[in-house]
């Protein structure tokens, strides 16, 4: 077995565990031990899978030819969803602390969406030969995901449960990677026959569709009357009931 192999295998399986926690703990009451033990599980989990995405990306661009181009988008996808997993986690972490949260790792990776964003389109405009409009449209969400994170973090909120509305938000970026990653890849093996062109191209765009969906949902059942107030002197905010 190679290399590539024994990472790929984990990769799937670590995939696999994201994805069941991810239901359990979205079908949970929110704030309930079991809520919170399996969102515990799922972050540690696409942390794993995402440590092992990137040596896996790099083996691919180093095999030259097309695979450059898929290696920087999967590369691209790392950094969109590295972002996402930190956001889910420290917005729970620093919900009392506006400050520390759009500290320097938040700036940072804010920048790295956008030149990974501007770069990835490069990629898909000029050097793809294949997955080009998916590349392309894919490429805005590192765009606009800097434009959300800047204007963040340019002063603090008036609302007091910001947190959980960059929870949410970013758990539902959790959950569009960690779908994609099954319909594009996963089910085609244990489908074969969903392995064609349009099904990918569904696979793709769909749970971006869903997402939009579900935020719409989410917001209005969870942030549906929040609660505003003055931004406060410093850094820190008072405790929010989730």
């Amino acid at each position: 077995m190679t290399a590539y192999a024994l990472l790929a295998i984990t990769h799937a399986g670590c995939g696999t565990l994201a994805l069941v926690t991810f239901w359990i703990a979205g079908m949970a009451r929110k704030g309930s031990p079991l809520h919170v033990r399996a969102g515990k599980v799922y972050l540690l989990s696409m942390v794993a899978l995402l440590t092992l995405a990137l040596p896996m990306s790099l083996m691919i661009i180093a095999r030259g030819g097309p695979g450059i181009a898929i290696g920087c988008f999967l590369l691209y996808l790392l950094v969109i969803t590295t972002t996402s997993v930190w956001l889910s986690w420290r917005a729970i972490r620093d919900k009392r602390d506006w400050a520390r949260f759009t500290g320097p790792v938040h700036r940072g990776l804010m920048w790295l969406n956008l030149a990974s964003g501007v770069g990835v389109a490069m990629v898909g405009l000029f050097l793809a030969d294949r997955m080009q409009l998916i590349i392309v449209s894919f490429s805005l969400i590192g765009i606009l995901t800097f434009v959300r994170m800047r204007r963040f973090a340019a002063q603090p909120p008036t609302e007091t449960r910001w947190w959980m509305r960059q929870h949410l938000s970013a758990m539902l970026g959790n959950g569009v990677a960690t779908h994609i990653a099954f319909l594009s890849i996963g089910l085609p093996k244990l489908l074969p026959w969903l392995a064609g062109p349009l099904f990918q191209n569904i696979a793709w765009i769909g749970p971006l569709g869903v997402s939009a969906l579900a935020g719409a949902y989410l917001t209005r059942k969870y942030l549906r009357a929040p609660v505003s107030a003055a931004p406060l002197s410093g850094s820190s905010y008072p405790a929010s009931t989730p």
